[in-house]
This record gives C-alpha cells, sequence and structure tokens, in this order.
C-alpha cells in the first residue's frame, strides 16, 4: 500500500526569504516557487503518521559578499537544513535549491524519525553550537536540548508550574542558557520562564515563572513577538488578539522583558475562535475559524484595514508572513482546513496607509450632480478600453427633466436636451461600437410616446428620431455586434421593435447613423409584457437566434427569417436617402402598419415564469452554454436544444399562433444556482476566468499524445458546452454584492440602499470577473461612487484578486461524509515500438479518475484525480443542499456508439442527506483537448423533500406530518432501465423507503416505505442473484442502530406510487433477520458466489461494521424456487403476485448457514466497508486504520493495515485499477508506506499479517450497467471494479498482431501486478493504491 494523492488541512506553512514557501499537510512537506509566478516544485512525506505542525529553517551563517559571489560562480549547489516536527516526532530535511536548475529544487530526508514522549510544540536550532542542536518545547510545560545527529536528549528542563500548554513559542539566542520559553496555559494564562537559566546540579530542579500575562478568557492558540518594538501578540479561543508591551525577551542571558508588562490593544474583529497571529513592524495579521485573514494597522489603533479571505467553511489553520521584499510589501500566505493554500502581497508601511479593504465599503463619494432634475439613469461610458484607468471613466446620466448629462474630469456637462415628450419619463442605455478603429459611444433614450433618440455622445448633433409604437418605451436594450449595434425598444402590446445601428465615420470628422429596421418580435400575452434582458445566438447553419428574458420571468427563443432580410433590403431601395429627421421616421412607423403584422417573428420556444412572477433580469452567453438571473434568487443553465417532441406538443406554448420551428429548437434548463439566503434580487453573473494549474507547462509535456484520431470524429457531447464559474451580482438587503456561490463569501459590499434603483459597475464589458471593482449608483437624487474617480482599486485586487493567488485549490472545509467514483477518463497510449529480444515497449497513460465528495459544506463536489502525479482538481461544485450530504450513489452506463469510451463518461449522480432532501443530476464528463484536463456539465434532473410530497398526498389529514428533521442514512440502486432507476434509502426515522427517478419525468417518486425496524436505519444495500434459467432475484439488505440485518426480497413486491386514494401499497415483508452487532450497524458489504456452483442455489456473503467496532461476515444459502418462474424476473419490470399463497417450493428461500467476527476489527466505532474483490473487504474507521480483510469459508484473516492521515474518517471508495509494473512508483511525492498485501516486511505504522487461504473470485457480471455507490448502500453484482474498460490497456493484454512478430515479454507479464485504489474521506481525503 501506498499513498498517491492526499488533501488534507494545511496545519503550517513557513517562507524561506521571498523565494519559496514552505507547506505542511498532514505528514507531506511540500515546496512552491514565488518567483518569476508561483508553482510547485517538490513533496516529500517526512512524518508518517504525524501531522506536521511547524517548519523550522536553519539560519544560514553570515557570508561576506566576496565569498557569495565566488560561490555563485562556482555554480555551488545552495541548501536549507529544516527541522519539520508534529505530534510527537521530529525529523531533519534538507532542501537544496540549485543555480543550474533552479526550477526543479528538491527535497531530501536527513536521518531516521526522531520521536519524543511529549507533545513538540515548538523547536528552534541553536546558532551557537558548531554542532546542530535543538531546542525543544513540550506539551507539559517542559523544554529540552536534542542532538540531531544521534537523536539523544542531551538536557531537560520543566517549569514549577507543571500544567498542559496549547502553544509554545521558544526566543533562542547563542546558548542553552539565553533560552526563554513563552507558553499559553489551559489555564488562559501566558507564562514566561528560562528553561536553561540557574540551573544547579539536580536535574529535577524546576524553573520559575519570571512573568504571568492575564487577561484572556480563553485557552491561547498562538504566540508571536517583535523583537524590534518590544511586543508579544497572543490570539485565544475568547475571538480577541492581544498586544503586550513586554520589551526585550531572550538574547544575551536570557532577558525576560518588563516586570509588570502592560496590555497595549485589545483587537475584536473575528467572528470565531483565532488560530494565528503575526507582528510586523507596520501590520498584525491574524487568522482565524471563521475563514478570514484579518490586518490590523498600529497607527489607526488596531483598526481592520484588510480582510484577506479565499478559503471554505472549516477555517484557516496557517499563517505565515515573509519578510520586506524591499518595496514595503510582504508575502501573505494563508492554510484552510479545506486543503488550500492562498497567497497574497500586502503593503507593510507605518507612514503609508493602505486603502481600506473592508468586506464592506463604506467609502462612498458624491458626484454632486448640478440642478438639472433628479437622476433616473446611470451608466459608465468607454467600459470596453481596457486601457482607461478608473480614474479616466466617464458616466453619463438621466434626469426627469430630459437631460443628459456625462461626468468626466471632475466636471459636469449637458450633452443632450430632449425635448418636453422626455420629461418626467425616460429610459437610457449606452453602448461603445468600432468604426473605422474608432471607438464611439452611443446613448439611446425612450419615453413615454414611443420615441426615441439615438446619438453618439460626442456628437450629440449626429443623432436620429425612431418611433417604437404608439405606446410607452419600457425597456432598452443594446446588443453589440461584430461590426454593428443592435437597439431592442419594447413598446406596448408586447411588441419588441428592433434596429441594425451601423456607425460611418465621414471625411470632416463627423459621424453618421445608419438605421436598419428588423422586424420586431412579439411576446406571449401576459401581465407585463416587456423585455428587460436579450442575447443573440451564431449557429453553424448561419442561422441567427435570440435568446430573451421578459418582466413576467419567461424565457423565449426567437429566430431570424431571411425572408425578412430581403424585404429590408426591398424597403430600403424604395426609399430616397437616409433616416434623418422625425418626419421620416414617424411615415416608415405607420406605413408598415399591415406590413408588421406579416413580419413578426414569435417565439419558438417559451419556458414561461421559469423565474418567478419578478422577472429575468439579465440573459448571456458563455462557452456554449446560456445563463440568466432573475428576482427569484436563481441563476439557471440552461442551452438551446432540439426537441424531442412536435412543437404543437410543447406545454409552454402560449401564443395564439406558433411560429415555425423546422429545427424543433427549444430551451432546456440544466442547472439551477440559488444565490446566499435573503439575497433574492440577482442582476447578473460575472464569469471567473481559469486559474492556471502551477504545473500545467509539465502537464503539457505529459500529454503531447497524437490526437489525428479523435479529431476525425468528435464525439457529440463534446460539443455541448460546458460550465463555467461564475460570481453572482445583486441585492441583499440594502448592500450591492458580488457573491462567490462556490467559496459562498462575498467578494464586494457596497451599502447602496436596495434594489430599485441604475447602476453600473466597473470593470464588467468582457462579463468576467477581475477581483476588484467599482459601483455607481443613484440613491436619494445624488449620483454616488463606492471609489473616487480619482483613485484605482487596491493593488491586491488587480495582482491576484480578492481571494489571492490560489497555490492548491480546497475542497470541502468541513468533514467529508461520503464517496462515490464514477469511472476513469484521460487518453493512453500504447507507443509500440520493436526493440532487441521482440519484446514491447509500453509508454506512459495519462488517466484521471473522477470521484464525487459530499460533507457537512452541504456541497457536492466532482474532482478528478490522477493517481500517478497526486493532482487533484476541482471540476464542478454543487451547493443545492440545504443541510449536511449523508450519501451518494451514480450509475453509469458506457456509450456503446461511441469509440473514445476513457474520452466521455455520462453518470446520474442521486444525493441524499438532512432535512429528508434527494437531488438527481445527470454528470457529462468530458476530455478537453484544449487543456489537458476532465471537464464536466451538471444537469439537474430532479429534486424531493419528504415535508413537500406530503403535502402534496390526498389523504395526509389521515397521516402525521413528516419529521422534516428526517436524514437519509445511506442509498442504495434496486434496479434501473432507460430513463428509470428504483432507489433504496434509509431514514433516521426507522423506515426503509422505495423511490424512483425518471430522467423523462424529471420527477423523483415516492413509491413505498415501511417502519419495520422502528429505529434508524443505518444502511442499506442490494445484491442481484440470477439462477441457471435467467431469473433475475432482487435481495435488499438493511441494518439498523439495533444490530440487526434485515433481508427484503424485493422482487415479489409491487412498488406502486404512494399518492393514490387509499395510500395504501403493496410493502414487502423481510424474509430473514440475521443478529450482527451489539449496537448500531454503520456499513454493509455483500457479495455472492457464482450462480450453479451449488447445488440448491448459491451462497450471499454478508460483511457488516459497526459501532462495536466488530467485523462480522454472515454466509446465507440461497435456494431457487423449483419451478424457476415464482418470484424471478428477466428484466426490469413491477412483479406483481397474483396468488394469494405460494407453496413453500416456490419461494425464494433463505436462511443463515454461519457467522464468523473479529471481535476488536477497530479500536473504535467502524465507519464504513467496502468490498475490492470478492474475498477483499476494506475498513476503516475512527481510529485512522485502513484494514484489509481476507473473508473465506475458514473465516476472517487480517492482511494488512494502514495509518491513514485522515481524521475522523466517514466514508470509503474502492476500485480497481490497471496492471502496473511491481514497484513502478509515480512522481516522487509520497513516501512508500506498505508493502503488498501478505507479505513479511514491516515498516512503521505498519500492521501486517500473512494473507489467509485464497478464494477463489465470483465471475464478472454481464450487467452492462456499470453501478458505483458511496456504499453505506450500492450494487454488488454490476460492481465497477469487475468491468474491464476497453480504454485502459494496463488492464488487459494488449492485443498485437502475429504477423509483425511482436510479442509481449514473459519477463514483463511476471513483473506487472494488478492494482487497487482506496479512497478514504473524513477532514479531507487520501488515496491509496494497493497491489493485490
Amino acid at each position: 500500500m501506498e499513498t498517491v494523492a492526499l488533501v488534507a488541512p494545511v496545519t503550517s506553512l513557513e517562507f524561506l526569504r521571498d523565494d519559496f514557501l514552505l507547506t505542511g499537510e498532514g505528514p507531506v512537506l511540500s515546496v512552491y516557487s514565488l518567483q518569476p509566478c508561483p508553482k510547485a516544485c517538490a513533496s516529500v512525506s517526512v512524518l508518517q503518521h504525524y501531522r506536521i505542525h511547524g517548519i523550522r529553517p536553519r539560519s544560514q551563517p553570515a557570508e561576506s559578499s566576496v565569498t557569495a559571489v565566488h560561490r555563485e560562480k562556482k555554480k555551488e549547489p545552495s541548501f536549507y537544513d529544516l527541522a519539520v516536527f508534529g505530534g510527537k516526532a521530529v525529523r531533519l530535511v534538507r532542501f537544496h535549491t540549485d543555480p543550474q536548475d533552479g526550477e526543479h529544487p528538491c527535497l531530501e530526508i536527513l536521518g531516521p524519525l526522531m520521536e519524543l514522549q511529549d507533545w513538540a510544540l515548538d523547536v528552534r536550532w541553536l546558532p551557537g553550537n558548531k554542532q546542530p542542536l535543538l531546542c525543544v518545547a513540550v506539551a507539559h510545560n517542559s523544554a529540552l536540548l536534542l542532538d540531531v545527529i544521534t537523536g539523544d536528549v542531551l538536557t531537560q528542563r520543566s517549569c514549577l508550574e507543571g500544567c498542559l500548554l496549547y502553544f509554545a513559542l521558544l526566543l533562542v539566542h547563542e546558548s542553552w542558557a539565553d533560552t526563554v520559553l513563552v507558553g499559553g496555559t489551559v489555564f488562559n494564562q501566558l507564562v514566561l520562564w528560562k528553561p536553561g537559566g540557574d540551573e544547579s546540579s539536580d536535574p529535577e530542579h524546576k524553573a520559575p515563572v519570571e512573568r504571568r500575562l492575564l487577561g484572556h478568557t480563553g485557552v491561547i492558540f498562538s504566540i508571536s513577538y517583535l523583537q524590534k518594538k518590544g511586543y508579544l501578540a497572543s490570539a485565544s479561543d475568547d475571538r480577541s488578539i492581544r498586544i503586550w508591551g513586554v520589551g526585550a525577551l531572550g538574547g544575551l542571558g536570557g532577558k525576560c522583558g518588563d516586570l509588570n508588562p502592560p496590555c497595549l490593544r485589545v483587537l475584536y474583529g473575528h467572528q470565531a475562535r483565532v488560530f494565528s497571529v503575526r507582528l510586523s513592524p507596520g501590520k498584525v495579521f491574524s487568522a482565524g475559524e471563521d475563514g478570514a485573514c484579518l490586518v490590523w494597522d498600529w497607527a489607526e489603533d488596531g483598526k481592520v484595514v484588510r480582510m484577506l479571505k479565499g478559503h471554505r467553511a472549516g477555517g484557516v489553520r496557517a499563517l505565515a508572513v515573509s519578510e520586506e521584499t524591499g518595496n514595503e510589501e510582504r508575502w501573505v500566505a494563508t492554510g484552510g482546513a479545506d486543503g488550500g493554500v492562498r497567497l497574497w502581497k500586502v503593503e507593510d508601511s507605518e507612514e503609508k496607509k493602505e486603502s481600506i479593504e473592508e468586506e464592506v465599503t463604506e467609502n462612498l463619494t458624491d458626484l454632486k450632480l448640478p440642478n438639472q432634475g433628479l437622476p433616473k439613469a446611470v451608466s459608465i461610458v468607454g467600459q470596453e478600453d481596457e486601457n482607461t484607468n478608473w480614474s479616466q471613466r466617464r458616466f453619463v446620466v438621466c434626469t426627469d427633466k430630459g437631460i443628459i448629462s456625462q461626468y468626466s474630469d471632475g466636471k459636469w456637462d449637458i450633452i443632450w436636451q430632449g425635448t418636453p415628450e422626455f420629461q418626467s419619463y425616460c429610459v437610457m442605455e449606452t453602448v461603445t461600437v468600432k468604426s473605422s478603429n474608432v471607438q464611439v459611444h452611443l446613448c439611446a433614450v425612450g419615453n413615454l410616446s414611443g420615441s426615441l433618440q439615438v446619438f453618439p455622445t460626442s456628437h450629440p448633433q449626429c443623432g436620429i428620431l425612431l418611433t417604437g409604437g404608439a405606446g410607452k418605451i419600457h425597456s432598452l436594450i443594446w446588443h453589440k455586434g461584430k461590426e454593428s449595434a443592435h437597439l431592442l425598444a419594447s413598446g406596448a402590446e408586447g411588441l419588441v421593435y428592433r434596429w441594425c445601428i451601423d456607425v460611418k465615420v465621414e471625411e470632416n470628422s463627423s459621424l453618421a447613423l445608419s438605421v436598419n429596421p428588423l422586424p420586431p418580435f412579439l411576446l406571449p400575452t401576459c401581465a407585463k409584457r416587456w423585455l428587460i434582458a436579450a442575447v443573440s445566438l451564431q449557429l453553424r447553419s448561419k442561422e441567427v437566434l435570440w435568446v430573451c428574458g421578459d418582466r413576467r420571468g419567461s424565457l423565449l427563443l426567437f429566430q431570424e427569417r431571411e425572408k425578412a432580410e430581403e424585404k429590408k433590403e426591398n424597403d430600403e431601395e424604395s426609399k430616397e436617402g437616409e433616416l434623418t429627421d422625425r418626419k421620416q421616421t414617424e411615415e416608415n412607423g405607420s406605413n408598415g402598419g399591415g406590413k408588421l403584422q406579416e413580419l413578426m417573428l414569435q417565439p419558438l420556444s417559451c419556458l414561461f415564469g421559469v423565474h418567478g412572477k419578478q422577472g429575468v433580469t439579465s440573459v448571456c452567453e458563455y462557452q456554449g452554454l446560456l445563463y440568466s438571473t432573475g428576482r427569484d434568487g436563481c441563476v439557471r443553465v440552461f442551452r438551446v436544444h432540439p426537441a424531442a417532441e412536435k412543437p404543437e406538443e410543447n406545454k409552454h406554448s402560449y401564443i395564439g399562433k406558433s411560429a415555425e420551428n423546422k429545427a424543433r429548437l427549444q430551451l432546456e434548463v440544466l442547472r439551477v444556482q440559488r444565490a446566499c439566503k435573503g439575497m433574492e434580487w440577482l442582476e447578473r453573473i460575472l464569469f471567473l476566468e481559469p486559474e492556471i494549474p502551477v504545473n500545467e507547462e509539465e502537464l503539457r509535456e505529459e500529454c503531447e499524445i497524437d490526437t489525428r484520431e479523435y479529431n476525425l470524429t468528435e464525439n457529440e457531447e463534446g460539443n455541448k458546452g460546458r460550465e463555467a464559474r461564475f460570481v453572482i451580482v445583486g441585492f441583499h438587503a440594502v448592500h450591492f454584492v458580488v457573491w462567490d456561490p462556490v467559496r459562498q463569501e462575498r467578494l464586494l459590499v457596497v451599502p447602496c440602499g436596495g434594489g430599485h434603483r441604475s447602476w453600473s459597475l466597473w470593470p464588467t464589458h468582457r462579463g468576467v470577473w477581475p477581483g476588484y471593482g467599482a459601483l455607481v449608483f443613484i440613491k436619494q437624487g445624488a449620483v454616488l461612487v463606492s471609489q473616487p474617480p480619482g483613485e484605482a482599486p487596491g493593488w491586491a485586487g488587480r495582482a491576484g484578486g480578492t481571494g489571492g493567488w490560489s497555490l492548491r485549490e480546497g475542497i470541502h472545509g468541513r468533514m467529508i461524509g461520503c464517496v462515490c467514483r464514477l469511472g476513469r477518463i484521460g487518453k493512453c497510449t500504447a507507443n509500440i515500438t520493436e526493440i532487441k529480444g521482440g519484446e514491447v515497449e509500453m509508454r506512459k497513460e495519462v488517466l484521471w479518475e473522477i470521484v464525487v465528495t459530499g460533507g457537512e459544506d452541504t456541497s457536492l463536489t466532482i474532482l478528478a484525480v490522477n493517481p500517478i502525479s497526486g493532482s487533484v482538481k476541482v471540476l464542478s461544485v454543487i451547493t443545492d443542499h440545504i443541510s449536511n450530504v449523508r450519501t451518494i450513489t451514480a450509475t453509469t452506463r458506457p456509450d456503446e456508439g461511441s469509440k473514445n469510451q476513457a474520452n466521455f463518461i455520462s453518470a446520474v449522480l442521486v444525493s441524499a442527506g438532512g432535512r429528508a432532501q434527494i437531488q438527481c443530476y445527470r454528470l457529462l464528463i468530458t476530455w478537453d483537448k484544449h487543456r489537458p484536463t476532465p471537464s464536466c456539465q451538471v444537469i439537474q434532473v430532479a429534486s424531493h423533500r419528504l415535508d413537500e410530497q406530503w403535502e402534496r398526498r390526498r389523504n395526509r389529514h389521515k397521516t402525521v406530518k413528516m419529521d422534516p428533521e428526517t436524514r437519509y442514512m445511506s442509498i442504495a440502486v434496486v434496479d434501473e432501465k432507460e430513463g428509470c432507476i428504483l432507489l433504496a434509502l434509509s431514514c433516521s426515522d426507522g423506515a426503509v423507503r422505495l423511490f424512483s427517478v425518471s430522467e423523462v419525468k424529471c420527477q423523483i417518486e415516492l413509491l413505498w416505505e415501511t417502519f419495520y425496524h422502528q429505529r434508524c436505519v443505518l444502511s442499506v444495500t442490494t445484491c442481484s442473484l440470477e439462477d441457471d434459467k435467467g431469473n433475475r432475484y432482487k435481495l435488499l439488505f438493511s441494518a439498523a442502530t439495533d444490530g440487526k440485518i434485515a433481508v427484503w426480497h424485493l422482487t415479489e413486491a409491487s412498488p406502486t406510487s404512494m399518492d393514490n386514494s387509499s395510500g395504501a401499497a403493496a410493502v414487502p415483508i423481510p424474509c430473514l433477520d440475521i443478529p450482527a452487532h451489539q449496537s448500531g450497524v454503520n456499513s454493509l458489504a455483500v457479495w455472492a458466489e457464482k450462480p450453479g456452483q451449488h447445488e440448491d442455489g448459491c451462497l450471499v456473503t454478508v460483511a457488516s461494521g459497526g459501532d462495536d467496532g466488530q467485523l462480522t461476515v454472515s454466509t446465507i444459502r440461497v435456494q431457487y424456487p423449483e419451478d424457476g418462474e415464482a418470484g424471478g424476473s428477466r428484466g426490469f419490470s413491477h412483479v406483481t403476485v397474483s396468488q394469494t399463497e405460494f407453496q413453500r417450493r416456490n419461494h425464494l428461500q433463505l436462511h443463515l448457514q454461519s457467522q464468523s467476527n473479529i471481535l476488536l476489527a477497530h479500536a473504535a466505532p467502524l465507519t464504513d466497508l467496502k468490498l475490492l474483490t470478492p474475498g477483499l473487504v476494506v475498513s476503516t474507521s475512527a481510529d485512522q486504520r485502513v484494514c484489509l480483510w481476507r473473508v473465506c469459508s475458514a473465516g476472517i484473516s487480517h492482511s494488512g493495515a494502514l495509518c491513514s492521515h485522515i481524521a475522523d474518517a466517514a466514508g470509503l471508495a474502492v476500485w480497481e485499477g490497471p496492471m502496473m509494473d511491481r514497484g513502478e512508483k509515480g512522481k516522487a511525492r509520497f513516501e512508500q508506506e506498505i508493502v503488498m498485501l501478505g507479505g513479511k516486511k514491516h515498516q512503521r505504522g505498519l500492521e501486517e499479517t500473512d494473507g489467509g487461504e485464497p478464494v477463489e473470485a465470483a465471475s464478472e457480471t454481464d450487467n452492462p450497467v456499470c453501478q458505483t455507490s458511496d456504499e453505506k448502500g450500492g450494487k454488488t453484482t454490476a460492481y465497477p471494479g469487475n468491468q474491464i474498460h476497453s480504454y485502459s490497456i494496463g488492464e488487459t493484454e494488449i492485443n498485437i498482431n502475429t504477423d509483425t512478430g511482436l510479442k509481449v515479454s514473459c519477463e514483463s507479464r511476471t513483473n506487472r501486478a494488478k492494482v487497487g485504489y482506496v479512497l478514504v474521506c473524513g477532514q479531507g481525503f487520501q488515496l491509496i493504491r494497493v497491489e493485490m
């Protein structure tokens, strides 16, 4: 066994100058290079089963400049000696930085692991001695001197106050006698004492406490000392940071500072416990459980001047601050409980004040609009000019007096004044177009009488007047094309008038507008009949589509007609000249009454009221998908898709005369993303540009694969758009908010007063959120900006965004409770070349394992894990659950029509958990050939909650309302056919429920429920049996907190709907009860032997693990009916039993044949159990051990165990991998921790015994459906590990043409072994490779 990938809380960070960052994640030490851009360099496992809690580099001896230049000329490699500690262990590591190969530094472990008798809290190098010595502070208020060469403790000294410490800080100088220890006790105090001072000949002599600092009301988690000012900072459980004026500490003679150190400041700003604090000359840095790193200013009376947030839930566990980089800036690094590492640069100057960048921006500036009326609309012009900064931006404001004013260079100018028709009411929109490489800013203004004025802001006299009917202009929409701009005006009676406007630059530098009227849109009959948003799409067939959103909350699809373009050309030829005055435009608007009715475009598809009654606010297109926002608090991801039904069968046809839809196009919603609680008014979304992986260049080198065969026939699914990461812009109460739905944090907050106001955000012209922004808006008759026009947004926003640089992306901030594997995707190569001896040389393969995790942070994360390099990539995050995600399962069906199955995975994912909630999704995983990584598209299928189901029942007055606190504990797939899946779920209210999931109807329906167990049901799983005649039988196993396992025969049940007039349903009765444990059964693993091996039927083996730490294996004898018909089925059907009684011989008979157990399989409750192969079971527990067990007829034997790095292990996923060379290793990221199963080799932290007797594995199933689960429930007959994937050349022998004479050598065959993978999840996750 060996660890190949690890994601765990980052518990230690340390800078080496400003060139490198060292991180500790579990026992793994990693190095990131910061110059010229941050990227990962090297990793190595250092502390075996201990977590790294500190990294201490040994200071380099001072050298003259001549020596340094001489060493540089010789190209001598430089190195750093590091003392890495955590738990009860210390180890030395040498970090080599070779000038000849500076991009690839390496880590070298020096000597064995030095284990102590107590927990190490701090380690420091003693610089005064020639031989390397370490001062170590341990948890029971003691300090010891350690010889790192021999590992011997030279001396040890304890404090007179022998209490437990939560944190300790060692201040060393030249010798042991000068050392001072500052400890934070469990009694909320700080004690200072000298381990080496006033030593007597008696080794038992204890040192007295020199100073005692009182004031905290919670334990101390972190201490920092600033020698330059004599300040000591302490961070506590009471959510505060205290700054103490202690004076000089340490140094020659071991000074203990002032006799009565005062508390200079108490800093309150964190919303939870404070874990870390660091001091610098100008700032105080603190990080805590609330996930924020606060920057405090000395000169501002302890005010928070900056908040650094970039981690998900769980808090910041590690904090590091570098030395000054020379320009009064420092690197700040944070490590989160989500396993992420983020990097910022912060100004650190005592004189220069950094601009305040708090979460809520209170710095608002009034632009002082002159008395020209009340402002009604505001817009930023010239957003497309990226070279123009914020101070050069121009604002255009329209007032109720029909005046258009422009703010530029600190003053207001009137650029256009309308007629009385434009007073009291007007709507305004602006756009920027290019003409002859000149940018022209166009402004459109509409009024109550249907008139529109369109003019360039630089040449208002060149404007034209258009007519949009005889009624009120409700809204204006600009859509910018490649060479022109489209203007849409929503008029009366649901008509949307359209024009195509071109700008021409004449010889005298004046501007001329060319207007081309387009056929109008006709909106469906409803209230609030006008458009709010529109976007144009260009199909491959050169057809033009328009996707629009109206005020009623509907999404509409229109299509341009080619005949309409011909009519427009004929109309233009009959006219003399352009439309330059009001009379000509009015004539064109009135004469076209009959023709207008003929040219009106009606919607091809309509999603009526999909965003509720408050309306759609925006529609945009990005990378092939469409996104819409509304005032219902939702973002909808949808696409234009060919319809399976005829247009006249469309349920959402609300117009009298349907448009001709030859292509049968319709709008299809893929997924719904909600914003945070209380944020209902959404305005738009902004996309996040993907961060470049730190090792992308290396990855591309590995993925240099000939893709010509893939370019010939592209996968049809691969042509569909892929969803991008985005942030949500909207209003939350009285604030304007930019919200990140993945990290669940606010990126920008401006107190604007709430919705119902005109606003404009900069810079958002490309629809991308750059990490910073400024808002201009109207409030109480004033035009306000959140950033003064003369100032630019903060440096941190421009260089890395508000979330900083992501060195490593976080996964889940809280515990991961379940995990499920979907399959393997990627590209594999077998470059077969003839070499000496006729052998075959095989090249490496680039394959990623796709897994889904669910956690207590209510989110689902789709991950891609590379077992070779250990890389982990987040493909998508789903945040639809309102409570803990307890269990997940998935069914995957190989695409028979696809030639490259390795490049595409289609899976149905079902998740369930707290608040009795079920969510179902369709996941499309494809291989991105442009970037050598997988990509994922999530399609929401259906959702279900028990309390909502209860409201729909006709007989609900006869039943008790469902407890809203009911939790789903486990899920298992019972059966599946095309478009429909049967699921069994165990519930905390004592019920076992059967659901059907219909992907066609997008519906989850409750079929039946039974309260047989009368207590919490913890686990369910299923097993499929097949007799010699081809009859199939379904068995369901459920286990509860009473330690009993019930076996249900589901084939005889008739799963009818619960929502009927009588409320009755055919609920089966258990056919067998098995007492297995003394307490709750947390997990089940079931497998059956090959049918026909026994005369009377087959044997079903049930392995179970419970809260009593016991592993129990029960063997059940199953006897098939003699006639082979009763209770059997040859397909997926609901079998209704017509006979009232069956003879005993016609029933499926089950009885317990044998039972064996291991009483103390684990030292804690066994949390999960999985079947790797028939007869090989993997278990995990809160004791952080992953154990393997051989199960055979003779009993249970222990095959091996590994101490996992994951705390609170809760779930497992196991699968079989491809064939690998024995001893083959991936990249040097982790040390080998276990050898092959049943071996005799023993390493530290490893428990192994010889394997039991071999067990004949059952044959692989012929079921074409591959089903996987987190299997607290799951299906066993179609286990993914038993499938042979055609795309993985390592799993089977390579078929080689015998005519070529090439054969795989016997030696290479014997050196290859089958491997399996075990993924354990809890506080993070760890992927382990098992050689079988």
